[in-house]
This record gives C-alpha cells, structure tokens and sequence, in this order.
C-alpha cells in the first residue's frame, strides 16, 4: 500500500492521541531529516534483542509460542520457529513511520500477527523490506506492491486477520515515538460504517486505501503487553 498516510487521530472515550497506521497518511516530505535510506547496518540490531522486542508486541501467552523474525541484510527470516500460528516481528521506518520518517533508521515497531494476517497481510510488509533493501525507491516499491496485489501475487486478506501492537518498548520515529497499545483487524474494503469506526464517541478509527484494496480497524486497549495500565 502507499506509505503516504499517516495521521493524528484523537481517540477520545480512552483520552489517547493515537498516530495510527503508519503505513498510510498523508504526510508532507519537505525539510524532512532522512532524505534518503541510511547504510543497511543502521536498520539491523541484535539478534536476541530483536526476537525479545518482537515478543513484547502482544501478551506473553501469546507470543511465547509464536514465530520470531529478524531483519537480515535482505529481508526478514524466521529467527525462532512458532507454534501457534501467530507470528511477531520489529518492524522498521518504511512499514511502519509517517513520510517524515520514512528512511529514519532508529524505527522500531513490534507487531504480532495472528496466522490469517501471517498468510495475508504480512507478505506484503515482507516484500516491501525485500524491495527496499535491494534498492528500490518508496514509489517503486509503492507501485510494485499496488501491482503485485491488482496481479493477485499478494493475497487478498484472510477472515479474521489482526495483529497485536500492544508493547511499551520500540519507537516510531521522530514524528511519533511511541504508538498507543492497539489492536489492528484487516479486511479487503469493508466500510467503516459497518464497524461505527470514525464516529464521535466510537473508540474504533478506520483507514482505508483503495490502492491496496485495503481497510483497517484500529481498537485501542487499556493495557501493554505486560499487563501495566496504558496510560
């Protein structure tokens, strides 16, 4: 999908400003600090350091048993082999930061897929950090992604896809440095009236990109990944 939407969203009944869907705002790309990708070393970290962020994206029954994957110089790989179908990663500045922060290489966001989003949101997310790490520019990859869905070589999402983005740790840039805990739900263009999503009052912010054929629900929740309160 084009990461060009990413918004402030006031999410009022939890008394939370949320910045959500990093992956699609409009955003303006003037005067921004990262004019172009940083040296692939910057974007990679440790590896038992990367698979215990990934973890902390959702509850540790959870994501004790799920797959793990870490960045390498091409793409992601499975670090640690799961068992529940669910698998948790750390996403970096081109899946999930405003435009501002597209190529800022200090991004970090852990998110953890349930198996239906495992089978049908993630590759895409996969195969931008393929696309981009080979060298392509943002509407490259835009245009390839866009493509590869309109050829149906990208699935179409799977009843039931979401994942969990519930952890304290991570960063999301300068732009926004930490998201609220929430909870993402993925459909193939769903209306957002049918989920009461951006209505005074609602708790629930839908998005949707028409490119990607793409509508997310966004839910926030009261707790992190830990159990504490999310203030």
């Amino acid at each position: 999908m084009r990461r060009k939407k990413l918004a402030a969203i006031a999410i009022t009944s939890l008394a939370l400003l949320v910045v959500l869907a990093p992956y699609r705002v409009t955003a303006q790309d003037t005067a921004t600090p990262y004019p172009k990708m940083a040296p692939v070393d910057q974007y990679l970290m440790n590896r038992d350091a990367e698979i215990a962020l990934a973890r902390s994206a959702a509850p540790e029954s959870i994501s004790r048993d799920a797959e793990v994957l870490i960045l390498g110089r091409h793409g992601f790989e499975t670090a640690v082999p799961g068992k529940n179908g669910f698998v948790c990663v750390v996403e970096r500045s081109w899946t999930s930061a405003p435009d501002a922060d597209f190529w800022n290489s200090r991004v970090r966001v852990p998110v953890c897929y349930n198996a239906a989003a495992a089978h049908s949101f993630l590759p895409r997310n996969l195969k931008r950090t393929e696309l981009i790490l080979a060298g392509r520019t943002k509407a490259e990859t835009d245009e390839t992604i866009a493509a590869s869905i309109e050829k149906k070589e990208l699935p179409a999402m799977e009843n039931g896809a979401m994942c969990y983005m519930m952890s304290k740790q991570g960063y999301g840039g300068d732009t926004v440095p930490h998201w609220p805990a929430h909870l993402m739900f993925y459909f193939s263009h769903t209306a957002p009236a049918a989920w009461g999503a951006n209505q005074p009052g609602s708790p629930i912010v839908a998005m949707s990109d028409d490119r990607e054929r793409l509508t997310e629900f966004v839910i926030p929740v009261r707790r992190w990944s830990d159990g504490k309160e999310a203030r």
